[in-house]
């Protein structure tokens, strides 16, 4: 009997990994959709659509990107929070994924247990922007400004809980500085109204910018990243006015939870392969962006880090979704 049992076992495990790596050589066998939650158009978008192209190419499957905005993500989120846990749903992220539990009084979904990282692909910093004829030409100028007059500042951001106004946010907890944060519906008409010198300064994400700063219309007086960002390579980081600040926007993928464990690794594998491809490089450099490629445990660990960070700032501020 005992015999008997052991080759019976034995057997069920061999089926067993013929089968998980039969699954994983097989997928995908039909078009995977990945939902945006932003506009077409946007860095997100623009990422997804890249990518898709170079995996579609290896896979023979169609990678359909479908644009599904509102709420901060929220919907798109949901929407694949409840999808099949297949790999063929899968969603691009951005950083404030991590941070919508505490702009929203309720969501539909865990953060955390509803959803399967697969990777953290790219990142890009926002900059701290002001017009060309600004009297200030550095951080420490902001600084000094904003404490001899407390509340006499402000800066324009992309609306409540973007990236753009936690870059203020953060600037605001570290300095020990007030400034009064002005929010726009979008990064275009905060930079519009900085233009038009309704406000002195500006946190706007890199694609947004590059064209005004290439004009000379605009001036950078640092990116937000710990680093400088390659493609602003004289524009000093804000840390190194203010040590330890750091932050920006960064894209990843999910999928819904209990993704099966090859069609994980085959979904990692092949979108961080995609990212060193020539034409993506290219992409994410015009976008000001750098790829990153994580494993599903790296970028698990970042959304995690981002919760932990942002919430008592989020808090502090009343932060709320508009």
């Amino acid at each position: 009997m005992g015999r008997w049992f052991r080759i019976a076992a034995a057997t069920v495990s061999t089926l067993a990994m013929c089968g998980s790596a039969f699954a994983q050589a097989n997928f995908p066998s039909r078009p995977v959709h990945i939902l945006v939650p932003y506009p077409a158009g946007g860095g997100v978008d623009v990422l997804t659509r890249t990518l898709g192209d170079v995996v579609s190419r290896k896979w023979g499957q169609s990678v359909v990107v479908e644009n599904r905005p509102g709420a901060g993500g929220v919907i798109a989120s949901q929407a694949v929070a409840t999808a099949a846990p297949d790999g063929y749903t899968l969603i691009m992220v951005a950083s404030g994924h991590a941070t919508n539990p505490f702009l929203y009084s309720k969501i539909p979904y865990d953060t955390f247990k509803d959803f399967t990282p697969v990777s953290l692909l790219a990142s890009s910093p926002n900059i701290l922007l002001v017009r060309a004829d600004s009297p200030f030409r550095t951080v420490a100028e902001v600084i000094s400004a904003a404490k001899a007059k407390p509340g006499g500042l402000s800066f324009a951001h992309a609306g409540n809980g973007t990236s753009t106004h936690l870059a203020g946010e953060l600037l605001k907890n570290l300095a020990k500085i007030d400034l009064i944060a002005i929010p726009y519906k979008g990064g275009a008409p905060a930079i519009n109204d900085l233009l038009g010198g309704q406000v002195p300064m500006s946190f706007n994400n890199g694609p947004e910018s590059v064209g005004q700063l290439q004009a000379g219309t605009l001036r950078a007086l640092a990116v937000t990243t710990a680093e400088r960002a390659p493609f602003l390579p004289d524009v000093p980081s804000l840390s190194e006015t203010v040590p330890g600040y750091d932050t920006g926007v960064w894209w990843g993928l999910l999928g819904p939870a209990g993704l099966p464990s090859d069609v994980l690794a085959r979904l990692s594998q092949d979108f961080v392969a995609a990212l060193n491809t020539d034409s993506v490089k290219e992409r994410l450099a015009r976008l000001g962006a750098k790829p990153i490629g994580s494993t599903p445990q790296q970028f698990d660990a970042q959304i995690r880090a981002d919760y932990e960070k942002w919430g008592p700032i989020i808090k502090a501020a009343g932060m709320k979704a508009e």
